[in-house]
Formats: C-alpha cells, sequence, structure tokens
C-alpha cells in the first residue's frame, strides 16, 4: 500500500511532465483502435450491403465471377438466353423469379462529358430496375425508368454530380452510346459504399448492355414458404442441369464479401504497422521520461533506501507509475481511437465512400488489445529505468542530485551497437549482392532491423562526435551561447541519443521510401525511353476495354501513321515436356508492336513471333519447360479453339516493360477465336507522322471526345502519371509516418522540459551572473535544433542506406536505375531544425519564466 501511494504521490507531483508521455501512449493507441474500429464498421457495412441485396439463390452464366460482375474480355457481361427463367420458375419451391441485366463496363457522363463514376475508386452500375433492388432502394423523387429515354440514379452520385429529374446524361460502351434522361432518384435503405449505380428498364438494359433482346445477366429466386435457400438451390440446379452458376444468398455474401476482403487486409495492416512504429517511438519517450525523473528524484530515493525501503519497493514504486501512465494514457487513446474512426468514415465520406456511424462497430477485443497494449508497452519502457532507480543506494542521499554516469556501462553499450550495426551493415551487404530478390529480401528485412537496433543502441556513443560537429558548423557563431547549447546537448549522450533516436527512426522510413520511390520513377523512365518507340498511348485509367468504335475513331484521326492494338486474353498451355498450365496469359497485338516495343530477345527475332501460328515465350519460362526455338506450344484459347503455336523468339525476363509477357499476332488469335468473343483492346500506340506529333496529339484528343473514358498520352505524359502514381503513395505513407514523428517531437518536448526542471539552480545562477532571459531561451532553442539534427543525420543515412540496397534488388526486377531524391532529403534535413526550435518554444518560455532567486534556492 505504501509503494502505491508513493507512486501517487509522485505521479500527481509530475502530472505536466507524465502528461506528454501520456499523449504518446495515446496516439499510439489510438491509431491502433481506430483502424480495429474503421476496418470493422467497414465489414459491417459491406456485410449488410450484401445480405440486403442478395436473392434467395441467384443463378448467372457460368462465365461470370463468384461476385458477378463482368469477367468477358470482349466488353460485354456473360449472359443467361430468356428460356432460362422459365425454366427457373418451372423448379420446385420457387415463389417468384425474375431476370436482371447489369454491367460494370461501362462510362457514364452528364451532358458536359464530364464523368460521374465515383472517385474513391467505386465500381459504376448499370442495371435493370427490379423487385431485388426495389428491397434496398426507395425512390424519393420522380419514377421508375420507362422506355429507352428514362434512367433513374442513385441519390449520392446524384448530389455529388447536382443531377435533377430530366437532366441527360449517356452510358457508354462497348455496344455503343446511349442517351437518357433522368426519371428518377432513388435512396439506399441500407449504406451505399460508394458505388455509382444507373437503372434502366429490362429491355432498354438488354439492348444498351448486351446488344440484344432476350438474355439476361442473372436470374433473382424467391423462396415459397418453408423452402430454405440450400435446398431451393439444389431443385434450381437440377431444374437447369450443368453449365451454369448456382448460388444461395449467403454464398453470394460470402463472394462478395471476399472480394473487398484483400483490400481491407491490406489497409488494416498496414496502418497498424505505423501504429507499430509510433509505438516503438514512443518507448524512447517514456524511457527518457523516467530515466530523468529518477535521476531527479536521486537524492529522494536514495533517503528512502536509508530509511528502509527495499530495491523491489523502489523498482515497484516506479514501475507502478508507469502502470497509471498507461493505463490513463490507454483510456484515453481507446476513447480517442472511436473519434479517429469516425473521423476517417467522414474523410472517405468525402472521397465518395458513404459510411454510415449508425453502422459503427467496437468489438469487446478492440478496447482490451488498446488497453493490453498501451499498458504492456509502457510499462515495458519504464523497466530499465525502474532498475536504474532499484540500484540506488542510500549513501546517494548525501550526494547532489544526478548519479555518475557509469564509463564501463556506457563502453559496454558501445561495443554491443557497434557489432549490431556492423552486422546489420554485413545483412545489407548480402541483399545486395543476392542473385534473386526473393532470398535478398530476407537479407534486407534483417539487415534493416539489426542496423536500426545498433543505430539506437549506439547512438549515445554517436553523439558525442556528431554533437561536436553540428556545434562547430551551426552553434560557434553564436558565441557563449551557442557553446552552451553545445555542452549542454553533451552533457547526457544517452538522453540525446534516446531522443535524437525517436526522431531518427521515422526520418530513416522517409528517406528508404524516398529513395525507393524516386528510384522506381527514374528506372521506369529509363526504361520507357529505351524500350518505347511510339508516340502515343491510348488507355483507360479506369481499366476499362477499348471499343471498336474509339479504335476506328483513332486510326481516323489526322496526321496519324499506325496504330497497333493491344489485346489480352486467358489460355490453356500444353508445353513439350508435357504439362498443362490453366489459364495463362497470352498478349495479342499487330505486328507493329515489335518496333513499338523494343524488347530485347534471347533468342530468335520478335518480329517472327507475329507470323502465323507463331508466339514468342519469356526466359524463365523456356527454360522451366525446356523450350527452344522451333517447340511447339498447344494453346486452347478462352473462349475459342485450340491451335498449335510455333515458338519464334524468347524474349529477356528482365523486361521492366510487359515483363513476363508472351505475345502472339491478332490474327494468330482471330484464327482460334469467333470474331464475337474476340477480346478488346487494352491499350493502342499511336504513332504520327514525320513532323507532325504536336498535330496528331490534337487530332487524337479530338477524336475521342465522345469517348471520355479514355486518355491520350505522350511519353511525357505517361512518366507525369507515373511519377503522379507513386508520389500519392508516398505522400499516403509519409502521412502515416508523420505520426511516429509527432510522437519523436512530443519526446523532444518533454526532454527539454525535464532538462529545465533538472538545471533550474543552474539556469538561476547562469541568470545572476547577466544571462537575459532572450539569450537563455536561444540556448534551449539552440540544444534543441542540435539534437533534432542529431536525430536527423542518423535516420537519414541510415535511411538512404536502406533504400539503396532495396533498389538493388528492384535491380534485378530490372528497375536499375538508382537515384537519391536529394531535395527531399534536404528538405527533410531543413525541416527537422524548424522542427527542434518548435519542440523548444514551450520549454524556452518556461525557463525564460523562472525567478532567480527561487531558481537559485533550488534543492
Amino acid at each position: 500500500m505504501t509503494v502505491l501511494k508513493t507512486s501517487m504521490r509522485n505521479f500527481l507531483a509530475h502530472k505536466g511532465r507524465m502528461a506528454l508521455s501520456a499523449v504518446a501512449v495515446l496516439l499510439s493507441v489510438a491509431f491502433v483502435c481506430g483502424t480495429l474500429v474503421f476496418t470493422d464498421t467497414m465489414s459491417t457495412t459491406f456485410d449488410k450491403l450484401f445480405a440486403a441485396t442478395s436473392s434467395d439463390v441467384t443463378v448467372s452464366a457460368k462465365g461470370a465471377s463468384d461476385t458477378g460482375e463482368t469477367t468477358s474480355d470482349n466488353g460485354k457481361p456473360p449472359v443467361l438466353p430468356a428460356s432460362v427463367l422459365d425454366e427457373v420458375r418451372g423448379a420446385d419451391g420457387v415463389k417468384s423469379a425474375e431476370g436482371t441485366v447489369f454491367s460494370t463496363s461501362v462510362t457514364v457522363v452528364d451532358g458536359d462529358k464530364d464523368s460521374l463514376s465515383p472517385t474513391s475508386g467505386g465500381p459504376t452500375i448499370v442495371g435493370s430496375w427490379n423487385g431485388n433492388d426495389a428491397r434496398t432502394m426507395k425512390i424519393t423523387d420522380g419514377a421508375a425508368p420507362k422506355g429507352p429515354e428514362q434512367v433513374m440514379v442513385d441519390a449520392d452520385t446524384a448530389d455529388k454530380h447536382d443531377l435533377t429529374l430530366g437532366d441527360e446524361i449517356a452510358v457508354i460502351n462497348v455496344v455503343g452510346t446511349h442517351t437518357a434522361k433522368v426519371s428518377g432518384i432513388a435512396d439506399f435503405t441500407v449504406t451505399n459504399p460508394g458505388a455509382a449505380i444507373f437503372y434502366l428498364d429490362t429491355k432498354t438494359a438488354q439492348q444498351v448492355l448486351v446488344g440484344e433482346s432476350g438474355v439476361y445477366t442473372n436470374v433473382n429466386v424467391t423462396a415459397a414458404a418453408g423452402v430454405s435457400d440450400a435446398q431451393l438451390k439444389k431443385n434450381v440446379a437440377a431444374e437447369l442441369g450443368g453449365g451454369f452458376k448456382v448460388q444461395t444468398a449467403e454464398e453470394t455474401a460470402e463472394a462478395n464479401q471476399k472480394d473487398v476482403e484483400g483490400f481491407m487486409s491490406v489497409m488494416k495492416y498496414a496502418m497498424l504497422g505505423f501504429a507499430g512504429i509510433a509505438f516503438l517511438v514512443g518507448i524512447f519517450l517514456i524511457i527518457n521520461t523516467f530515466s530523468m525523473l529518477v535521476a531527479q528524484r536521486t537524492r529522494e530515493i536514495g533517503l528512502m533506501r536509508a530509511i528502509g525501503s527495499s530495491r523491489k519497493q523502489v523498482n515497484r514504486s516506479v514501475l507502478a507509475e508507469a502502470l497509471l501512465l498507461g493505463v490513463f494514457g490507454s483510456i484515453l487513446g481507446v476513447g480517442a481511437g472511436i473519434g479517429l474512426a469516425v473521423g476517417l468514415m467522414k474523410l472517405m465520406g468525402s472521397m465518395g465512400m458513404q459510411l454510415s456511424t449508425d453502422d459503427l462497430t467496437v468489438a469487446w477485443t478492440t478496447p482490451a488489445l488498446g488497453l493490453l497494449l498501451g499498458v504492456v508497452v509502457t510499462v515495458l519502457a519504464a523497466y530499465l529505468p525502474a532498475r536504474r532507480a532499484g540500484k540506488i543506494s542510500p549513501m546517494a542521499a548525501l550526494r547532489d542530485a544526478g548519479t555518475p554516469a557509469d564509463v564501463k556501462a556506457g563502453r559496454i553499450r558501445g561495443l554491443i551497437g557497434l557489432a549490431l550495426t556492423g552486422a546489420g551493415g554485413f545483412a545489407l551487404y548480402l541483399a545486395g549482392a543476392a542473385d534473386k530478390a526473393a532470398d535478398g529480401s530476407l537479407w534486407l528485412g534483417l539487415g534493416v532491423v539489426l542496423s536500426l537496433i545498433g543505430f539506437v543502441v549506439v547512438g549515445p556513443v554517436l553523439a558525442g562526435g556528431v554533437v561536436r560537429v553540428l556545434g562547430a558548423v551551426l552553434l560557434r557563431a553564436f558565441g557563449p551561447v551557442g557553446r552552451m547549447a553545445e555542452r549542454n546537448a553533451l552533457r547526457n549522450p544517452r538522453r540525446t541519443g534516446a531522443t535524437g533516436a525517436a526522431l531518427m527512426i521515422g526520418l530513416a522510413l522517409v528517406a528508404c521510401l524516398s529513395v525507393v520511390g524516386s528510384s522506381m520513377v527514374a528506372s521506369a523512365t529509363d526504361e520507357l525511353d529505351k524500350t518505347v518507340g511510339t508516340d502515343f498511348i491510348i488507355q483507360s485509367d479506369s481499366g476499362q476495354l477499348i471499343t471498336p468504335q474509339a479504335v476506328q475513331a483513332v486510326k481516323s484521326a489526322p496526321a496519324v501513321d499506325r496504330v497497333t492494338e493491344y489485346k489480352w486474353t486467358q489460355a490453356d498451355f500444353t508445353t513439350p515436356d508435357g504439362k498443362t498450365l490453366k489459364d495463362t496469359a497470352i498478349t495479342a497485338a499487330d505486328p507493329t508492336y515489335a518496333t513499338d516495343l523494343r524488347v530485347e530477345t534471347v533468342a530468335g527475332k520478335l518480329g517472327d513471333a507475329y507470323r502465323p501460328d507463331s508466339m514468342s515465350v519469356h526466359e524463365d519460362f523456356a527454360k522451366d519447360h525446356g523450350i527452344s526455338i522451333g517447340s511447339k506450344i498447344d494453346v486452347a484459347f478462352e473462349d475459342g479453339s485450340t491451335g498449335a503455336l510455333t515458338v519464334r523468339a524468347i524474349t529477356s525476363s528482365e523486361a521492366v516493360v510487359d515483363a513476363g509477357a508472351m505475345y502472339t499476332s491478332i490474327d494468330t488469335l482471330a484464327t482460334y477465336v469467333p470474331a464475337d468473343r474476340m477480346p478488346l483492346d487494352m491499350l493502342l500506340f499511336v504513332s504520327a507522322k514525320d513532323g507532325q506529333v504536336d498535330a496528331a496529339y490534337t487530332a487524337l484528343k479530338d477524336s475521342l471526345h465522345d469517348y471520355p473514358q479514355y486518355t491520350v498520352r505522350d511519353q511525357t505524359d505517361y512518366k507525369e502519371a507515373l511519377k503522379d502514381q507513386i508520389g500519392q503513395l508516398l505522400n499516403m505513407i509519409y502521412g502515416l509516418l508523420a505520426l511516429a514523428i509527432v510522437v519523436a517531437i512530443l519526446g523532444v518536448v518533454n526532454t527539454l522540459a525535464l532538462s529545465v526542471v533538472e538545471r533550474t539552480r543552474e539556469i538561476g545562477l547562469m541568470r545572476a551572473i547577466g544571462l537575459s532571459r532572450r539569450q537563455l531561451r536561444r540556448m534551449i532553442r539552440m540544444e534543441s535544433v542540435v539534437i533534432a539534427l542529431f536525430g536527423a543525420l542518423l535516420g537519414l543515412g541510415l535511411g538512404m542506406g536502406w533504400g539503396a540496397t532495396a533498389q538493388q534488388l528492384l535491380a534485378l526486377e530490372g528497375l536499375k536505375v538508382l537515384e537519391i531524391p536529394w531535395p527531399t532529403i534536404t528538405g527533410v534535413f531543413i525541416g527537422s531544425a524548424f522542427v527542434g526550435l518548435f519542440a523548444a518554444l514551450v520549454p524556452a518560455f518556461r525557463a525564460g519564466r523562472m525567478n532567480v532567486l527561487n531558481a537559485i534556492a533550488t534543492e
């Protein structure tokens, strides 16, 4: 009980200093709990949506995916003949059945040709209005569509794009362009997670989406009273025989949930990873806080030992304070995490993915995990300072506050740190020297962990030399004040090292990712310059295939010399070694593709692969299956027949553009695949006539004015798009790393604040002999800047080493250019100085307000 009382007294006596450490725990726990609540809420939302929109039994074509989405590469959804609907209605246990048509391979635009698709990446769905949809949609304005001139839109899309009754929109797909006016607006009775949905009447949907009447993509079946979904599925399947996909409501919902599960898992574990980094940084803050509090209470602890307190009691007293800090910070963190989840839901709403707080899901495991993590991490971080406190002898009560440095321990620490750093460096060397990326990645992971731990351990040893160099460069110009700031940073190398290490971790990751991102962009740009020999690339950013009408518009554009079509399909390969490889990708293109993309070959000529009944394979595939020039591969094309194709070329497997592709000609593909099943183009490569590149660029944009789903890019545009994609990813990662950097800044603030308290008497004496308040504040700010720059130097140096090693592994995959983003590195280093200045504002202000006489009288 005495230990608890002592801990409570000490905790409350230093509540201001504990608050900053509590904020670190709060932020880390909040990020973990917020992530779990947010992803659980998304799962609940999708579960409710899929459960509400699934009919008792759904019948779809055999070629449809489990989620019912379009899988055909000819741009049309797989369909069922109208006779299937009559057969289903005749099955036992069927109360009602309704045929529906829908497609996701569509683009919908308003009267100004602006896209109405979600910006969140959600699907655009055009389908027939049916009874199943009427269960989850309520018409709030106008009426359901009747006839080809009417379309109904969901309320979220209407609100976002200011659509009203009578507005004209156009549905664009492989069949053509269909124009209609908004006849009604329907609101979801369940949460809409971000899809844009448009409804036509059934006959119009058949013509617009498939191009023929009397077909359906799905048949929705409702069970009669007393008939289970499983029994109904058996009855329907027996009635239809084979060749169809029949799923119960539960199976459909599970398939849909699995479709979004991958995305949510990646997001969940990525965010939890960054929360773990924040926890790691918070550990340094907590260690520093308790180390300094223990040092300041040396005489007090010595007196406690002198009057009978045991080492265990002192140890338990400090750990009890840590326990209180962990519990306090974790409870607040759980609450803040729920608030963070709500904030993330609002953010997703602004991006187009609507998530309702009515579905907010807080499982009991979330607060339990948050509390457990926060308390365990805090107590573990306080263990070393607590152990150090337990070693204080009763004789310490007779000395001044503070304990003498343990020189021997410092040397041992330095040797261990150097050994770990050396081991990490050797692992990174082995990663860079690896012959295979998979093998090298294991060494890279080990090298990152060992070098990081090594730098953390050896930090106090490095602090002396690095701070002196920084002091000579930055602080000496400020005279005595600068020299005092340098000496203050050097006074306790262990403290400076731990404070700098907290900042080092976040900045090391920033530097590493910057190097990797810049190298990827530079390598891809270099590869594009070397391999792409065409002027323009045309494609859909949303992944839609290019319609024949758009292809014809491109070919008819003025100033165009040639157009190369590029298709992708799947086939079953039977190789010379007797193996059958299912669903293997094969690319079909015009013979001019051999000129448009300069692919390196290790045997034969790529142009020969476009001869009749010919193909190419890549080097690794050839080695694995004993293939050489002249070998024959039986290729069973999807939706077509089987042909024996002769291998005319073997391409290098180190290519970056079209890596691993196997080519044949479009004419060869057309020999084995019927015209109505031919896949649409994924890309078009366009070359301009000599000296007419600018004219062709303008002409191509004009020719595709009625096809806003496609983008024309020259090589400069393509490189910019690639750079933007990687840049957006890096910015998102930097945003998540900002949490760790914020915690590190709190660590600098806490260290300075406790340091000011520790030096109260010293500050009073300096003020008494003439140091002004302005000079005092400047000294503390300079000390903070040096500590921040020390952490930045270590972090940026370490991160660039990691990034350079990672690039060596990428080089094995063809990304061979190493580029150090010096503007980013320099900006981060300079920014660290401002971080130091910001962190010192409050401690410097408080130091300047000290009463000189009271400060001198402090014991």
